[in-house]
């Protein structure tokens, strides 16, 4: 069963390529959490948050896409389902930070910024995983710029971040799957 009229909702999910253990628990229950919800995973296509939370996505029967910076769509990690070699380097952060319909962080460097910085001035809600270090703690709750083009949502769990995408869902008429029964 499904809740929304309309279609699915498509996550981007960002952070370290060289995350913690911690980061990389997190980021693969953020994937398997929003996979089981229908939503579509999209990230980097790499290592580090990007595997983990295809992994977390690829157990609950998800739908996974890496947009690469490279041109070799067998650089990416193995729990891509699609495969989107870009050849743009770092440049293809935009194309991950306005491919999902909302944000998730956790954690971050420079790369994980620039993907922050694409989503707010394009309007993309931006969730960050609170306690996951980067800049998803720098910026939890607080504003990019004036613009107040977006919403920077931090979320102190797994269980925060699912009640929010459900109501940004509700909001926006994206369909998501129904929680499993306990």
């Amino acid at each position: 069963m499904t809740t929304g009229a309309g279609r699915f909702a498509q996550a981007s999910l960002i952070g370290d390529s060289d995350a913690s253990y911690e980061n990389l628990d997190l980021a693969e229950q953020a994937g398997e959490m929003l996979a089981r919800r229908g939503v579509t995973l999209v990230t980097g296509g790499r290592g580090g948050v990007m595997e983990a939370a295809g992994r977390g996505a690829a157990r609950a029967g998800g739908l996974t896409v890496g947009i690469m910076p490279g041109t070799d769509a067998r650089s990416a990690n193995p729990y891509c389902d699609v495969v989107i070699p870009t050849g743009l380097g770092h440049a293809r952060n935009v194309l991950t930070a306005l491919a999902g319909d909302f944000i998730v962080a956790v954690g971050g460097g420079a790369g994980t910024l620039s993907e922050l910085c694409f989503g707010w001035i394009h309007g993309r809600p931006i969730y960050v995983l609170g306690g996951s270090g980067g800049w998803s703690d720098r910026l939890a709750g607080g504003a990019l710029d004036h613009r107040a083009s977006s919403v920077l949502v931090p979320c102190g769990d797994i269980e925060a971040l699912e009640r929010e995408v459900a109501r940004l869902c509700a909001a926006k008429g994206l369909r998501l799957r129904d929680p499993a029964p306990e």
